[in-house]
C-alpha cells in the first residue's frame, strides 16, 4: 500500500496526542490546503456534499440566498451536487452541459434565469475547470454568487494561475478515497476569500458553538476528522506529482487510441484538467463495456442515469434535456489511476483499437 509507513507513523502520533476532535492535524491541513489553492481560509468539513450544504446555509444565514431561491446547477452531474440545493430548501435549476467538455454550457444559463436567480453552482467535472472567463463575467453581470463544486477538481490549475478552489466566492472539496487527493474514509473541505463566510461556516459546522456550551446558531456535526486530515496531509505532498501522471495516463491515450467507434474527450490544455476520470463515449457503450471486461479491463460509467431521470427528482422527470440525456447513455470511464503501468496502459489501447 502507497504511503503505508507515514500513515502508521502518523496513526501513532494521532493516537498519542489523545486530541482526536478539531485538534492540530485539521488545523495543519487547512493551513497547508489554503496554501495550496491560494486562498485565505480552509474549512475542514465531514464530506463534500456538507460542504456545498454548508456553503449555501450559511449564505441563508448571512442573508445572501434564502429559502425559494432559485440556485442555476449543471444537468450532468453526480447527484450530490443537485441534493446539497434541495437538501436548504433551495431550488435547483438545471441546465446542459456542452457536450465536448460535459461541464455546465454559459449559453444555456440564459435561458434559465428568473428574478429568483441567486448563484450558479457550477462543477469542474471529471477533473476539468468549467469555463471560468465566462461564468465569472456572467455571475458579476447578473449579480449571482458563484459556488464550485470542485470535488474533482483537486489542483486543476487556470491559465491565469489560479487553482480550483480560487476561482469563486467558496468551493467545496470531496476526500472521498477515489479522488485525486483522497482520504482513507469520508472527508470535505471548503475554500474561500471571504472572511465572514469562513467564520460563519465554522460555527455552522460544529453545532452553531461559539464557545463549549453557548450556540448562537443552530448548527451541524460536520467536522473533518481528527486522522483522516493527518492522511491528507501525507497525500497533498503528493497530489501535484499523481495529477502529472494522470495526465500522463491521458496523453498516451491521446496519442494512442485510434478507433472510429470512440470519442475522445474535448481538453484544451491538460494543465486545466486533472483527469479524475478520462471518459470517452461510444454509441455502443454497454456493449464496448462488457468486451473490455471480458479482456481483463474494469470501466465505470459516470454517470448511468442523468438527475432528472432519478426517483428521487420525480417533479424534475418532465424535463427534456437531451444533451446530458445522450452523455449519459454513451460515457464510459477508463483507467487513468497514477499507478498504472506501460504494460497496462497498452493492454488497454490495444483491446480499444481491436474493438470491432
Amino acid at each position: 500500500m502507497r504511503f503505508q509507513k507515514e500513515f502508521m507513523d502518523s496513526f501513532q502520533s494521532f493516537l498519542d496526542s489523545g486530541n482526536y476532535i478539531l485538534g492540530d492535524q485539521v488545523k495543519k491541513f487547512e493551513q497547508d490546503y489554503a496554501i495550496y489553492c491560494g486562498v485565505k481560509y480552509c474549512i475542514g468539513v465531514s464530506n463534500g456534499l456538507d460542504a456545498i450544504k454548508l456553503i449555501l446555509e450559511a449564505y441563508k444565514l448571512l442573508g445572501k440566498l434564502k429559502e425559494g431561491d432559485e440556485i442555476i446547477v449543471p444537468a450532468n452531474t453526480y447527484i450530490a451536487t443537485i441534493l446539497a440545493v434541495s437538501n436548504t430548501g433551495l431550488v435547483p435549476t438545471l441546465v446542459e452541459p456542452n457536450i465536448e467538455t460535459f461541464n455546465i454550457n454559459p449559453i444555456e444559463i440564459l435561458k434559465v434565469i428568473t428574478p429568483k436567480t441567486k448563484a450558479v453552482l457550477g462543477v469542474h467535472l471529471y477533473g476539468l475547470l468549467y469555463d471560468v472567463e465566462e461564468l465569472e463575467v456572467f455571475c458579476k453581470a447578473h449579480n449571482l454568487l458563484l459556488i464550485e463544486d470542485a470535488a474533482q477538481a483537486h489542483g486543476a490549475t487556470h491559465k491565469d494561475g489560479r487553482k480550483a478552489g480560487n476561482l469563486s466566492n467558496a468551493s467545496a472539496f470531496s476526500f472521498y478515497p477515489t479522488k485525486n487527493l483522497g482520504a482513507l474514509g469520508d472527508g470535505g473541505a471548503i475554500t474561500t476569500n471571504d472572511a465572514e463566510l469562513d467564520k460563519t461556516i465554522r460555527r455552522l459546522r460544529n453545532y452553531g458553538r461559539i464557545s463549549a456550551y453557548e450556540n448562537d446558531i443552530k448548527g451541524y456535526n460536520c467536522r473533518l476528522d481528527e486522522l483522516q486530515a493527518a492522511f491528507l496531509r501525507i497525500k497533498l505532498n503528493h497530489l501535484d506529482l499523481d495529477n502529472d501522471r494522470r495526465r500522463n495516463v491521458a496523453q498516451f491515450y491521446f496519442k494512442n487510441i485510434d478507433s472510429k467507434k470512440i470519442k475522445l474527450p474535448n481538453c484544451n490544455t491538460l494543465k486545466e484538467h486533472v483527469f479524475h476520470q478520462f471518459v470517452i463515449r461510444s454509441k455502443e457503450r454497454d456493449i464496448l463495456k462488457e468486451y473490455l471486461l471480458e479482456k481483463g479491463i474494469e470501466t465505470l460509467i459516470h454517470y448511468p442515469i442523468p438527475i432528472h431521470k432519478q426517483n428521487a427528482y420525480k417533479e424534475l422527470n418532465c424535463l427534456s434535456l437531451p444533451i446530458t440525456e445522450k452523455i449519459n447513455d454513451e460515457v464510459l470511464s477508463l483507467p487513468v489511476y497514477p499507478t498504472l503501468t506501460m504494460e497496462e496502459l497498452k493492454k488497454i489501447v490495444n483491446a480499444i483499437n481491436n474493438y470491432c
